[in-house]
């Protein structure tokens, strides 16, 4: 198994980062200070043929920010991301069918189209639920990713749908003191210190038909899209491989020497790929068993014992236990915490 690492150039610099870039410039931040401690100077990303490796634009997003220093900066910034001007890939969102369809086509060419964060789809009967998974190593930008990339969402389905849909979001972190920006770009039912952060809508709105589908030039864009992949030898993060491999196997015993093992590789090298993306063996496997606790309670509903023997725990403390280091929180408060956003 292969994936790209924190340090893999092959971001095209005059794609996602230059819309980052050309933010800034409209509000005169000048690219030298920009773009200080990147590796690359601004002429180089005007040629079409720079590339950054996922630890460059982490840099360059920090920046930013810095310079920025504006609580708008990731909203505006998700606004401009989809369909964008990203070749073959853009023509893929501009055309899709339906909602779905583009959601579909950003997880499968994500390392296109969001190479930093990974989206995740969970259908249940009523509701599609969007949740987004760190490809890399992101630390403090993981904010802002996470604005950035909601907004884009919310944006790409409005302009393509021509309609404002209800989203529902719920975030992990505390409110925000700008929390206006957050009803000013995605809407007002947002709700704070949550367990997990998910966007979510009602199944109906997904199939919708959108205005500019094309199923022809479709097939040409994936075309050239899956051809660039094919070059690259790889379509996903090495932490997007180890997390869909050990949720695969969720149900099983699993330990750091059978995963090695499944990689081709032996368990300290396994190990040094993980400290690359300051990441160990069991914070892979604690994350997976966290997002999968989570689903399991809050969209199908199971009680605390299912979950417990869903996930191999035989000594239900020991899960409560485990549970609590991965949220901040026992499962039965999670009831609670339904309850009471249901009610406002």
């Amino acid at each position: 198994m292969n994936g790209y690492d924190g340090d893999s150039r092959f971001i095209t610099a005059h794609h996602l980062p230059a819309a980052l870039i050309d933010l800034a410039r409209s509000r005169q931040i000048d690219t030298h200070h920009l773009l200080r401690g990147c590796g690359l100077f601004y002429d180089d990303i005007i040629t079409g043929q720079a590339r950054l490796s996922p630890q460059q634009f982490l840099r360059l997003i920090a920046n930013a920010q810095r310079l920025l220093g504006a609580d708008d900066s990731s909203f505006l910034y998700g606004q401009r991301l989809w369909p964008g001007h990203y070749g073959a890939a853009s023509l893929l969102l501009e055309q899709a069918d339906h909602l779905l369809q583009a959601l579909e086509r950003i997880a499968q060419y994500r390392a296109l189209l969001s190479p930093l964060l990974s989206p995740v789809l969970r259908l249940d009967e009523h509701h599609l639920h969007l949740y987004w998974r760190e490809s890399c190593a992101i630390g403090e930008q993981s904010r802002f990713l996470l604005e950035a990339s909601m907004t884009a969402v919310v944006a790409l389905a409005r302009r393509q749908q021509q309609e404002k849909l209800p989203w529902r979001f719920q975030f992990s972190h505390a409110e925000p003191a700008y929390v206006e920006q957050y009803w000013v770009h995605l809407g007002d039912a947002v709700a704070f210190g949550c367990p997990s952060t998910v966007m979510s809508l009602p199944r109906e709105y997904l199939l919708r038909a959108w205005p500019g589908a094309g199923s022809t030039a479709q097939q040409v864009a994936r075309q050239h899209c899956d051809a660039q992949l094919a070059a690259w030898g790889w379509q996903v993060s090495f932490l997007d491989l180890v997390y869909e491999y050990l949720h695969g196997l969720i149900r099983q015993p699993l330990n750091l020497e059978r995963v090695a093992a499944a990689f081709g590789t032996s368990p300290a090298s396994f190990k040094r790929r993980l400290a690359r993306h300051g990441s160990n063996f069991q914070e892979q496997l604690d994350r997976v068993r966290r997002d999968q606790a989570l689903y399991l309670y809050q969209v199908k509903g199971y009680s605390n014992d299912e979950v417990a023997q869903y996930l191999g725990f035989s000594d239900s403390t020991n899960f409560r236990r485990s549970f609590k280091r991965w949220t901040g929180r026992v499962p039965s408060e999670l009831a609670l915490l339904a309850d009471w956003q249901g009610a406002g």
